[in-house]
């Protein structure tokens, strides 16, 4: 199947991704690998995830944001049961 993501692929971005070394390359490159719109919700999803681990309530977290309650239960859902990701970047940038 032509859409069908390899691991080659998976790992060939996270190696562009880990090889950024300043938020300015780490901008430049999301600015062209997504639309704004996308790059928008992980901005988003990333800084609600942080208000979550911090406890603020989601109608507060709503009214920042925007992000719908499903998209807010998503995220608390990895959280708690996903694999760490959240909390590995967080940790990572001294928000642990």
């Amino acid at each position: 199947m032509a859409n069908e993501i390899t691991d080659e692929m998976r790992i060939f971005l996270y190696r562009g991704l880990i090889s950024l070394k300043t938020e300015d390359e780490c901008d430049k490159f999301i600015d062209d690998l997504c639309t704004k719109t996308e790059k928008n919700d992980l901005i988003l999803r990333f800084w609600a995830a942080s208000m979550i681990k911090d406890g603020v309530k989601y109608n507060e977290i709503r009214k920042e944001t925007g992000l719908s309650t499903a998209t807010l239960t998503r995220i608390n859902t990895c959280l708690k049961y996903g694999n760490g990701g959240y909390y590995t970047v967080l940790r990572n940038i001294g928000k642990m």
